[in-house]
């Protein structure tokens, strides 16, 4: 059983997102490799907000090629390339989870593997057997 965690002795989380997630050990584990704003056709999107948008969409695309839904990901990691944005990546990542929420972290770091490149996310799923 997947158990979220948000402990009192621990600050509240800022947004949408637990201070943990607790899972079985007899589960189905699935890690996301990071996860950019390029269509499935290799169009790399224009701006923060659509390249945001795209790799939610690339991320739950994988998942659900393994048989995981959108409730199973335990662990996302957010990666952007412009400071300042984490209100709007915490909007459009509560927007694509639809009231699911997993352990969650967001950095802000100088560039990815290309230039082209404003976000990436990786993240890992758990479903059990």
């Amino acid at each position: 059983m997947i158990q979220r965690l948000n402990p009192d002795t621990v600050p509240k989380p800022a947004s949408a997102y637990d201070q943990a997630v607790l899972h079985a050990a007899h589960a189905r584990r699935l890690v996301i490799s990071g996860q950019v704003g390029v269509t499935a056709d290799g169009k790399v999107l224009e701006g923060l907000e659509a390249q945001l948008r795209q790799c939610w969409v690339n991320l739950f695309a994988v998942m659900k090629a393994a048989g995981f839904e959108k409730k199973h990901l335990i662990k996302s990691v957010i990666y952007v390339t412009q400071a300042g944005q984490v209100g709007l990546s915490r909007r459009i990542r509560d927007e694509a989870m639809e009231g699911n929420t997993s352990a969650s972290t967001y950095l802000e770091i100088a560039g990815l593997a290309s230039p082209a490149f404003l976000c990436e996310i990786e993240g890992e799923a758990v479903r059990e057997d």
